[in-house]
């Protein structure tokens, strides 16, 4: 049966590079991000050297790339990482309203919180946000020696640092944890002299990033996500936003897929088929962005080695095993 799907497939791929059945170029949308861009590459790159097909790519953001796979010309065909709910108010028109939309069933998951290096979870047994409340807590993560310890609850002007400044204050921490928000350049590079030698620190932190493939570092544990406890008032929509915040549980887990214009089962049905298949893992995605951003190393060269190594995963992609 295995040998048969290979050969159905190879066939239809030859067919599509002959011209026998024309397969339309498919326009791969690139958000911003770098996760996005390595996963814009990697289907770009799939497509091209697995299936025989022509991509491009164009920049874009959510907005509009959704727009256009929704109008189905062409003009652009996929979104590469897709983030629920973040970006539910898109699926909820295109996807479950128009059905102009469709997401992979394969996925990674993103998550947010706050990051430990591992020596302080195997040394000190901070293996929860709420351990970082206490004396101990205190004394572990005082770096400057000033009585009160620090916590890095991001860069001034993210959306995710307004959030964890309230988590810090209403999981108790802020009582012996000051929150900075120096820039992030700044505190990587503080977090490398930390971790050399092994002082205490404690940030904020999420999935995919490479500071998981940079370092050894562990998520704490938090309250599993309740919406009815999980409470954030916008800073642009109330000057008031931190009194009438309040959070006491974690993030939701997010769920981050692929979306296509359904347009494609018909013009490049082939493609479409891989698409609606692709799968990634966090940590995959973690370690080229690592290669990428860290190392300076190009997406084109990260991406074909990883296909390169990966050829079991990418053919399931293909369903040819």
């Amino acid at each position: 049966m295995k040998l048969m799907k290979s050969t159905v497939l190879s066939a239809a791929i030859v067919c599509a590079a002959a011209g026998v059945q024309a397969q339309e170029k498919v326009m791969i949308g690139e958000p911003s991000w770098a996760g996005a861009k390595i996963m814009a590459n990697l289907i770009g790159q799939v497509i091209e050297s697995r299936l025989g097909g022509e991509v491009g790519y164009a920049p874009g953001a959510n907005a509009v790339i959704f727009e256009a796979m929704n109008g189905g010309r062409g003009d652009i065909d996929v979104h590469p990482d897709v983030w629920l709910p973040n970006q539910s108010s898109f699926t909820d028109k295109f996807v479950d309203g128009a059905g102009t939309v469709a997401l992979s069933e394969g996925s990674y998951k993103g998550q947010a919180g706050f990051c430990v290096p591992n020596y302080m979870v195997e040394k000190h047994n901070i293996k929860s946000v709420f351990d970082l409340a206490t004396p101990e807590g205190q004394a572990l993560f005082d770096g400057d020696n000033d009585g009160m310890g620090e916590i890095w609850v991001g860069a001034s002007g993210w959306a995710s640092t307004n959030i964890h400044r309230v988590k810090v204050r209403d999981y108790g921490i802020q009582s012996f944890l000051e929150p900075s928000t120096e820039d992030e350049a700044v505190f990587y590079a503080r977090l490398k002299d930390a971790i050399a030698e092994e002082q205490g620190v404690v940030f904020y932190c999420y999935k995919p990033h490479y500071v998981h493939a940079l370092y050894p570092v562990t998520l704490l544990d938090e309250p599993e996500y309740d919406a009815d406890q999980y409470n954030i008032v916008t800073a642009d929509s109330d000057a008031d936003w931190f009194e009438k915040s309040k959070i006491t549980t974690g993030d939701e887990v997010k769920t981050v897929r692929v979306a296509h214009s359904k347009s494609l089962e018909t013009r490049n049905p082939a493609a479409a088929s891989f698409l609606s298949a692709i799968d990634m893992s966090s940590d995959a995605l973690s370690q080229l962005t690592y290669e990428v951003v860290v190392q300076g190393e190009a997406i084109e060269d990260v991406v074909a080695t990883w296909i390169e190594n990966n050829g079991e995963t990418v053919d399931g992609w293909l369903g040819l095993n």
